[in-house]
């Protein structure tokens, strides 16, 4: 019996150094980055979905390959834990509530497109995927 309890205390010690490991420091400025850019990954995203019929997400699996590369985290773990929401299904919620209103607010696709949203968006996401890409 106490030996079972010492191997589950010095796995569940385990268990949290590892989890306390798997995601490396990050400074105030990295953190806003990082939620700026899945932001403008997603929006992206959604605008290519709805207005191009382009479903592939593209922007953010690229987005997504970066990060784990170099921050050890995911989108999902960005929305998650760096997000005001704190949960990604409710930080995806908003991102589609917003970009909704921000379509409805243009007038719809062809409005939207004619309007030039699309190269501010697409823009929005390179700036800051360059920028994450240039953090060592």
């Amino acid at each position: 019996m106490m030996r079972s309890k010492t191997l589950a205390l010095s796995l569940l010690i385990g268990l949290f150094a590892t989890t306390a490991f798997a995601r490396p420091f990050l400074d105030p400025e990295t953190e806003q980055l990082l939620v700026e850019a899945v932001e403008a990954a997603v929006t992206l995203d959604l605008f290519h979905a709805r207005c191009r019929s382009d479903g592939s997400n593209r922007r953010t699996e690229n987005l997504n390959k970066l990060i784990a590369g170099k921050f050890r985290l995911t989108v999902l773990g960005v929305q998650d834990d760096l997000f005001p929401e704190r949960s990604y299904r409710r930080a995806q919620e908003r991102l589609q509530r917003d970009f909704a209103a921000e379509l409805r607010a243009a007038g719809g696709c062809q409005a939207a497109r004619a309007s030039g949203i699309a190269e501010r968006l697409a823009t929005r996401y390179q700036e800051l995927f360059t920028a994450l890409e240039r953090l060592p």
